[in-house]
């Protein structure tokens, strides 16, 4: 179970990105987290796995306290954690392989991985993952040369290297058209009905309807919903999303 207690991120210029945010998640829940950008979506995120540090507040995976671990336990805490980028965070000029192998840092002997020497057991696993997510023929191609849904899969082969017990996805499917978007949450889908939690921010209300098994929102680093998906009623949605959204909302649905 992950728990995060009364969490607050201000950044060193005064922003408050996050604001006394507490929620918890059950093992193999499918949690979405939405908001307008800007938001705290990301930050929170980042929070988890301490890619930020936050400023208050607690994150306990499995009753380990991520904020106060130490550098070896939190080496070990992130073996179990993937993450999932909005911009892939992919080395473009390096082979897809390589990439997916990079999942792998946090077991590895770190000489041998910096001159590109990994155990055969980690190749046949990353083989594995790659024909996981339907692209293992493109094994040895650079990942510049794969299209935008292709280098997220790559990106989501990757984290499956880290044998998570959690992914979080950062906005996974922003830069994606709706055919892909589905196509990459329904991997996301899959790792989480094996038995891997998920943590995604997402943008469009249909995604979440159709992925999520809760819902978080936040609105200027504050927590303002936490229930279902299908308790976000038209008042609700403009506590979000504001006036504005919800009047381009309701042109959609009249349009429609």
């Amino acid at each position: 179970m992950l728990r995060v207690e009364h969490l607050t991120k201000v950044y060193p210029n005064g922003t408050v990105a996050l604001k006394d945010v507490s929620f918890s998640v059950d093992d193999r829940e499918f949690l979405v987290i939405i908001g307008l950008s800007g938001s705290g979506k990301s930050t929170l995120l980042r929070c988890i796995n301490r890619l930020i540090d936050p400023t208050e507040g607690r994150v306990l995976l499995d009753d380990m306290d991520v904020t106060n671990a130490s550098p070896a336990d939190l080496r070990h805490v992130r073996r179990h954690i993937g993450m999932v980028f909005q911009q892939f965070n992919l080395v473009k000029r390096s082979s897809v392989m390589t990439n997916v192998l990079s999942g792998r840092l946090g077991y590895a002997n770190p000489m041998l991985s910096l001159v590109g020497i990994w155990p055969k057991t980690d190749r046949d696993r990353a083989i594995r993952a790659l024909e996981r997510v339907g692209i293992a023929d493109k094994a040895s191609a650079r990942a510049d040369t794969l299209s935008g849904g292709q280098q997220q899969r790559v990106g989501i082969a990757r984290s499956l290297m880290q044998e998570p017990k959690l992914i979080l996805a950062d906005e996974p499917v922003a830069s994606l058209d709706p055919v892909l978007s589905h196509s990459i949450l329904k991997y996301l889908e899959q790792l989480n009905k094996e038995g891997i939690t998920v943590l995604c921010s997402l943008h469009f209300l249909d995604l979440v309807h159709r992925y999520a098994t809760r819902v978080i929102a936040l609105k200027d680093g504050i927590k303002v919903f936490e229930g279902l998906p299908n308790e976000i009623n038209r008042a609700k949605f403009k506590e979000i999303y504001g006036e504005e959204a919800q009047e381009v909302r309701a042109t959609a649905v009249e349009e429609g």
